[in-house]
């Protein structure tokens, strides 16, 4: 695979600089042995074996943003190379203080951190506006691309990488895009997930989210995958639902889910074909025959189509998977009927479908239009029996149970396009007993088969409005509309590790929670344990390494440092009490009052930075706008919202009957409104 991400043009390597394999970055040990708790004494550690971009590390610039790059070979033979980009973004720097993903992902309660680390890895066309960002003094990623033409664009603001992911300094992330070959990139979308996936375990990331809008030929890979595996694309890594717009919750996407996947395939083929749509019967009927095992469900349909797809050979487009199959009914040596018979009723039962011009007929019918060349119900009954879904010469003889009459009936296709003849006499010199057909699938036709079934029964579907069949489109918006996942990689919080391997220290891990100085305090030996129970609002747990005979003083300064480094409401957090250690004195050895490894929740207060609004400490910020839905939703999830001109209260587009496709009109009023105003007496 050649790459287009050379770095001829746009950033070449310099001297000395070290070439890391890219898959197997950030393995533990490679390049870097990630043995700390925090996820940011990994990263830093991480970033002294990155090249430091602009050649030096000293701020000029209050607002400056580092970056360190790392060159990843993709293969060692014909060297092709990707370049991982690094940078670490202060607050001071960041064009909005608040995190829009953490929002709509449900983390609005997370305090704002004062650092964000972006890990890129540009496109071919993004690569030379990554270039122009470099292009500058002092080791900063510059606050325009310069020669890339658009001033207000940053290297972390450009659109079209290969993969972009954010972590805040507390180890929380979000992977923003992945893209794979279908959009000119040289990395396969697995092998993107695969290595954001050892960077996040490597970093100990405690929990990662992602937007999900993957699509494969214009398919939604969120309902594809969730109909076929019960779960997205991005589940083989782990991710899980995590939250959805539109208010729907994690059990009615489940249940969305069992819904399709349960979709009877019998039901789908008789309301189709009373429909006079032949197309989806046939492709039912032809992914019935090319598997083992019984396709009775939606669910089992998409789970052998892409199982089918995944062994087609992945470099040729054309390439087709063979099949044999018996064009009739094998004969055994103790059937009472000899070879010859059976061959000849079975022509005689395909002539008769062939006059009922490719419609589905019944069990009987055929067998009485039969009866007039073979006199022998037996033989009739034993064909009948046994030729359902087997090839007979240039046709494929269907057989399905009717749905309402509980009868069976058949019906042919013709399948002469896709029979080869040089493989069906090779097949017939070696078995003289059977004839035998070739039923081709190409990686093309079965791709244009998926999609066509899920146009015309997921997305489009024409299907009857009543019954079982109503619950498709009301399934489908659901998974559509699940499209937060989130992988969890430890809990939440950090890894509970009490022993460290080091003489004479320990770890102890704490959270902290500010108090108001006009507040009545705590009684902290009844209420210590309802404060550990009920930590929704308290940041996660840090652990801290300290000296097994540190003082509860030194305590004080570990946890004080700590997080005035990592959030940025917490940058003049003063330690006033010490979980249920309020009456231990400063020269109290810590690990005397305490056990290694316990939780501590720390109080104080923020002496230096009164003046901060305490919504905007928060990533949900000040709420500027009330959210009151008709959908249930009270906060913003992304989607698209208007709000009432009288009462500025927001709500979805959609669920006001505001198509997506239309514009949001000059003046918009809600139902409250709408109808005090026809309320009010005439003037």
């Amino acid at each position: 695979m050649a790459s287009h991400l050379d770095f001829s043009g746009c950033k070449k390597r310099k001297r000395g600089e070290r070439v890391f394999r890219f898959k197997s970055f950030g393995e533990n040990g490679y390049p870097v042995g990630f043995v700390g708790s925090s996820f940011r004494e990994n990263v830093k550690a991480l970033l002294e074996y990155g090249h430091v971009e602009g050649g030096s590390l000293c701020s000029t610039s209050s607002t400056g943003m580092k970056c360190w790059s790392f060159q990843l070979q993709v293969h060692r033979h014909a060297p092709a190379h990707v370049v991982l980009f690094v940078v670490e973004e202060p607050i001071e720097a960041s064009l909005n203080r608040h995190c829009k993903q953490c929002q709509y992902v449900g983390w609005g309660q997370h305090m704002v951190c004062n650092k964000k680390y972006h890990f890129v890895l540009p496109s071919a066309d993004t690569m030379v506006a990554a270039a122009a960002c470099l292009n500058c003094k002092g080791g900063k990623v510059s606050s325009s691309v310069g020669n890339a033409g658009n001033s207000s664009n940053s290297l972390v603001e450009l659109e079209g990488h290969m993969m972009h992911g954010v972590f805040h300094s507390n180890g929380f992330g979000h992977l923003l895009c992945v893209n794979g070959l279908e959009t000119g990139s040289d990395l396969a979308g697995h092998q993107i997930l695969e290595f954001w996936d050892r960077l996040c375990t490597g970093l100990r990331a405690r929990k990662v989210s992602l937007n999900d809008v993957s699509q494969k030929r214009g398919m939604e890979l969120r309902l594809i995958h969730g109909v076929a595996y019960s779960e997205p694309w991005f589940g083989r890594w782990g991710y899980k639902f995590g939250r959805a717009s539109f208010c729907v919750t994690q059990q009615m996407y489940q249940k969305a889910i069992e819904a399709l996947q349960g979709m009877p395939l019998c039901l789908l083929i008789h309301d189709h074909l009373a429909t006079s749509n032949h197309d989806i019967p046939l492709i039912f009927s032809r992914y019935h025959t090319l598997s083992d095992n019984s396709l009775v469900t939606l669910g089992d349909l998409f789970h052998f189509m892409l199982e089918l797809k995944s062994r087609l050979p992945p470099t040729d487009q054309n390439s087709c998977i063979d099949s044999s199959y018996n064009p009739a009914i094998l004969v055994e040596t103790n059937c009472r009927w000899s070879p010859k018979r059976v061959e000849m009723a079975t022509r005689v039962i395909v002539e008769a479908l062939k006059r009922a011009q490719f419609r589905w007929v019944s069990r009987q019918e055929v067998r009485d239009a039969a009866r007039a060349y073979i006199g022998d119900t037996g033989l009739l009954d034993f064909v009948l029996k046994s030729l359902g879904n087997h090839i007979v010469g240039n046709y494929l003889v269907r057989r399905t149970l009717n749905p309402v009459t509980k009868v069976l009936e058949y019906c042919l296709e013709d399948i002469s396009n896709h029979v080869s003849p040089n493989n069906q006499d090779g097949l017939l010199r070696n078995n003289p007993k059977m004839k035998a057909g070739w039923y081709k699938i190409s990686k093309f036709q079965l791709m244009k088969d998926m999609f066509y079934l899920y146009k015309h029964i997921l997305k489009d579907q024409k299907l009857s409005s009543t019954g079982i069949f109503s619950a498709i489109p009301m399934a489908v918006r659901i998974i559509i509309d699940s499209k937060y996942l989130v992988k969890d990689y430890c809990g939440g919080e950090v890894p509970m590790e009490v022993e460290l391997g080091l003489q004479g220290k320990s770890n102890i891990y704490c959270t902290v929670m500010l108090t108001n100085t006009d507040h009545e305090e705590l009684d902290h030996d009844q209420n210590y344990n309802k404060i550990i129970s009920n930590n929704a609002t308290l940041p996660p747990y840090e652990c801290l390494t300290l000296k097994n005979n540190a003082t509860v003083d030194e305590l004080k300064k570990e946890v004080e440092r700590n997080f005035r480094e990592i959030y940025w409401g917490l940058r003049g957090f003063v330690v006033e009490t010490i979980g249920n250690l309020k009456n231990a004195k400063g020269t109290d050895m810590v690990f005397g009052l305490v056990e290694a490894g316990q939780k501590i929740v720390v109080e104080g207060s923020n002496k230096d930075m009164r003046g901060l609004v305490k919504q905007e400490m928060y990533e949900c910020g000040r709420r500027e706008h009330v959210v009151d839905c008709p959908c249930g939703a009270k906060e913003d999830d992304g989607e698209r919202m208007v709000g009432c001109d009288i009462c500025e209260v927001r709500q979805h587009t959609l669920c006001v009957r505001i198509p997506n496709n239309e514009q949001v009109p000059h003046i918009f009023l809600c139902n409250r409104c709408e109808r005090e105003i026809i309320l009010l007496p005439s003037p």
